[in-house]
């Protein structure tokens, strides 16, 4: 069995919680402006000091409207400044938060807030609130709900002028680092939603060592980063308590079509993101040069782009040749791509799905370090990463201090450490099945290096056998498809059946720039652009390009394009656009029979 464990750099101390790491830093440095909040054109500051002068008066306010220590309270809102705020007065008032996604339908939140035992509930917005109140009446044990755009907050803080700060200085000090800190619920991919108990000690112990082994990027002077994917999520959540920790300054940007300025007025050091925000911005500038008449001159960098960082990841000398490429393009396309970032991100963190080596090597010669990560919410986020001085592009990167990472007979990923979640709530029966000994299952499948760089090469419930027993994993093939621009979503099928198939979306944001510099009308709708011998073609040049990388048994023979999107709101995509498989094999059955309706013998037939 192959094993990785790395002991914490970091003494434990089973006393803390997740409030003192807002206090040390405040204690540390009061004047640190540790968030930029939207104003005007620009950023406002926020220091230490009164962002926990603002979280205790927001802690007396919910303290005065009785909550008591223990309770659970829902918090329903986009990613601004105001969650990390909640966030952190609920952990003063010695509450437990229960994070609900902003798109969770009314069903969702339901379950989530019936599940949890929640007795009130945050939510930012009419709209959000609305969903709520559709559902109120099978949640009895809801008895407060504020709603920050109606003046919620503001009022839980007037209500609460009168609350001492000795009574909040009890009620944070109550949780040792046993005790749960947050309540977090997985996103469904395969079922309904487990709410997964994450412990004080969990973000603690795993901020104060992933700082120091992330030392580079998040403990350096003047670091910063932008929040965009929804810190409902543990991954952002992560993140924003690290960020406190650590001293990071950050800022957010709820709506991704505000990224760009966003990112240009205040100018992060890191990201944050998933990997489909990286294929976004590539295959955006792609598409813009495309249309500029400079398709061919960027296609070129981009491939000078990996050759260059490839020769440099392995040690090889550069050819004369490829610099004097690299040095032009760096002048010509690089350098834009940077100043569209903000001009100074440094690395960028990514996990949730696996990220693909061409894009890593691409953004890496632009002067942008991927740390491709992994994790699940059972384990805090991330178990392992890639670190500024120990990273390998293709890899999810060794493991994190005080973390131990083995891999069972069959390929399973099993976790344990400071950052493993310590039990489902109320689901004895699941928690018992998750668990070997003191070893988390992820259901993940991956291999180890020599060096200890982890790669994750799928699921084990989603590994595919054809009728002639060859496993196929179906990653290995979605995730270059879906780099194409104009692939939205790709799911591979084909158990039990005598070849592998594709179900393919398109991506309606990319699709119009794409038509219009194929000669095609750029409003063509989405069910005629699935039927378009050109799209078809380009489809078919993706699957191709995929082939390539597997043997001609796992290689996609047929594939159909639906004329249609999966989305969140659709069922199809969880809130962090993780495709829930099972659904879709369910809803798209007569598809898939058909694809099987007509045997093939060649490989790569084209249906156009």
């Amino acid at each position: 069995m192959v094993q990785f464990e790395v002991p914490a750099i970091v003494p434990a101390d089973p006393q803390a919680n997740v409030t003192d790491l807002l206090v040390e830093r405040v204690g540390k440095t009061p004047d640190l402006a540790l968030f930029g909040v939207p104003e005007g054109e620009g950023w406002r500051d926020v220091t230490a000091a009164e962002f926990q002068r603002q979280v205790v008066a927001l802690a007396k306010g919910l303290a005065a409207a009785g909550i008591e220590p223990g309770d659970k309270v829902g918090f329903i809102a986009r990613t601004t400044y105001e969650w990390t705020l909640v966030d952190f007065a609920l952990f003063f008032a010695g509450a437990v938060m229960v994070p609900i996604y902003e798109t969770s339908s009314p069903a969702q939140i339901q379950w989530i807030l019936s599940d949890s035992g929640a007795i009130a509930c945050i939510t930012e917005s009419s709209e959000h609130a609305s969903r709520l109140d559709g559902v109120r009446a099978d949640l009895p044990l809801v008895r407060s709900v504020w709603t920050m755009h109606a003046g919620g907050l503001e009022r839980l803080v007037e209500q609460g002028k009168d609350v001492t700060d000795d009574e909040i200085e009890r009620r944070r000090n109550i949780a040792n680092g046993a005790d749960i800190a947050t309540l977090i619920y997985t996103s469904g991919s395969t079922g309904r939603p487990k709410g997964c108990v994450l412990t004080h000690s969990n973000f603690v112990e795993l901020s104060r060592n992933s700082a120091k082994a992330l030392h580079d990027v998040v403990e350096i002077p003047g670091a910063s980063t932008l929040l965009f994917i929804t810190t409902a999520h543990v991954f952002a959540r992560f993140i924003s308590i690290l960020d406190i920790h650590a001293g990071v300054k950050t800022g957010h940007q709820p709506d991704t079509k505000f990224l760009l300025p966003a990112l240009g007025s205040f100018k992060p050091t890191f990201l944050l993101a998933v990997p489909r925000v990286f294929e976004k911005v590539y295959n955006s500038a792609e598409q813009k040069a495309e249309a500029g008449g400079k398709g061919k001159i960027f296609r070129a960098a981009a491939h000078t782009a990996v050759e260059h960082s490839k020769l440099l990841q392995d040690g090889k000398k550069i050819p004369f040749l490829t610099r004097i490429k690299f040095a032009l393009f760096d002048r010509l396309v690089y350098v834009k791509l940077r100043e569209a970032m903000g001009g100074r991100v440094v690395y960028a963190v990514s996990g949730s799905a696996p990220l693909g080596e061409r894009l890593g090597h691409f953004f890496h010669s632009l002067g942008v370090v991927i740390l491709e990560g992994y994790g699940l919410t059972e384990t805090t986020a991330p178990a392992t990463v890639n670190l500024a001085q120990k990273s390998k592009i293709g890899t999810v990167g060794p493991v994190l201090p005080g973390i131990g990472i083995r891999l069972a007979d069959d390929g399973e990923i099993e976790v344990r450490g400071i950052n493993v979640f310590r039990e489902y709530w109320r689901n004895p029966e699941a928690t018992a099945a998750a668990f070997e000994g003191d070893w988390f299952k992820t259901g993940d499948v991956g291999t180890f290096d020599d060096e200890g760089f982890l790669k994750i090469t799928g699921r084990k419930k989603e590994i595919i056998v054809t009728a002639g027993g060859k496993n196929v994993a179906p990653a290995a093939l979605e995730d270059p498809i879906r780099a194409n621009p104009i692939v939205g979503q790709v799911v591979v099928v084909g158990d039990q059946k005598p070849f592998i198939s594709a179900l393919v979306t398109l991506d309606s944001e990319m699709l119009p720039a794409w038509l219009a510099n194929n000669d095609l009308p750029a409003d063509l709708p989405l069910a005629e652009a699935a039927q378009n011998a050109a799209v078809r073609a380009e489809v078919q040049r993706a699957i191709d390009e995929a082939n390539k990388y597997v043997s001609r048994a796992e290689s996609i023979r047929k594939f159909t394009i639906l004329p249609i999107e999966w989305t969140e709101a659709s069922g199809h995509l969880t809130p962090k656009l993780s495709i829930k498989r099972n659904v879709i094999t369910d809803d798209f059955a007569k598809e898939i029979t058909d694809l099987y309706s007509v045997p093939v013998s060649t490989t790569n037939v084209s249906l156009a």
